[in-house]
């Protein structure tokens, strides 16, 4: 077990720029769920609505909004972003063991041609093919391939069973099957960029495939050939986006959700889980297209609806 640390709530507040309410000199060795706390834990309350959560915790102290009413059962640490003084203390208490030392495993496998800079972690069974440029303090964890043609800002880190930089699936239909279109292309990721486990981004067909600075991908997402992400974006599991679109910075993607191919997605615009995209957005805001769950006498009623509405915006 590593050694469990500790610290006085006063030092916490100052590492969140937090206020203390109650005893400054209250010891939290740990972060925990309301529901998990006990003598030594820290939690939070980032929604009024789940306060009433907190009449069986046995936390020593919350993290909540300047302005929550508090009781005397607790200590606080009053923050104007309780969500982002909960990621800096996540910070804190993490185990370092659990943080991959700068080093190349033996079991990897990197081409002459490809570049690896200073302080890059590269797990077990990473494959890096040729052409590639890995920069510093970029972490790639146990078997990854990036395929080709693929660079990787600093700071960056490619979590487990990614591939990156394989062929766009591009092929031109003849009488008699498929020909297969050459991906020419590479792949360019951002800096501080975090791709979740098993997701699959394409290089480019002719132009590059970009992932820009910031972009964080949950788990299981594929991004096809041509595709510009922009910067600071954030999509949800099990996302998928198609060929060749064009998408602005700040973009959030709820899980399940796709885009179609050859769009452009103006910047600041959020897309709620379940949702298919089908043509340009140009107009920043939120975009949902899910139907609750129902019965399906109930869905078909709502379908007829639906298409009856739009033939009316269409006409």
């Amino acid at each position: 077990m590593p050694k469990q640390k500790g610290f006085r709530l006063e030092e916490l507040a100052a590492a969140t720029d937090s206020e203390v309410v109650g005893n400054p000199d209250c010891y939290i060795d740990n972060l925990s769920t309301i529901n998990s706390g006990r003598e030594g834990s820290i939690t939070f309350l980032t929604n009024q609505k789940y306060v009433d959560s907190l009449e069986n915790c046995k936390a020593s102290a919350i993290i909540v909004a300047k302005e929550f009413k508090e009781d005397k059962r607790f200590n606080y640490l009053k923050s104007d972003d309780p969500y982002m003084a909960y990621a800096t203390l996540s910070k804190i208490f993490k185990d370092e063991s659990e943080s991959p030392i700068p080093s190349i495993h033996e079991s990897a496998v990197i081409s002459e041609n490809s570049s690896i800079g200073n302080n890059v972690y590269i797990g077990p069974n990473v494959f890096i093919g040729p052409n590639c440029l890995i920069q510093d303090n970029v972490v790639i964890h146990a078997n990854c391939s990036i395929v080709k043609n693929v660079s990787i800002s600093s700071n960056s880190m490619i979590h487990h069973g990614c591939v990156i930089g394989s062929d766009g699936f591009g092929f031109a239909p003849s009488k008699n099957g498929y020909v297969k279109i050459e991906q020419l292309g590479g792949l360019k990721i951002g800096k501080d960029v975090e791709i979740g486990a098993n997701c699959t981004i394409d290089r480019g067909a002719i132009e590059d495939t970009e992932i820009q600075d910031g972009v964080i991908l949950d788990n299981l997402i594929h991004i096809a050939h041509n595709v510009v992400l922009g910067k600071y974006s954030a999509i949800a599991a099990s996302c998928a986006i198609a060929g060749s679109t064009k998408i602005g910075k700040n973009f959030k993607m709820g899980g399940l959700s796709g885009v179609l191919g050859h769009l452009e997605i103006c910047d600041d615009v959020s897309v709620g889980a379940h949702t298919l995209i089908t043509r340009d957005i140009k107009e920043p805001g939120d975009y949902v297209g899910i139907m609750p769950a129902q019965s399906h006498k109930d869905w078909a009623k709502s379908s007829v609806f639906i298409k009856k509405q739009g033939k009316k915006v269409e006409d």
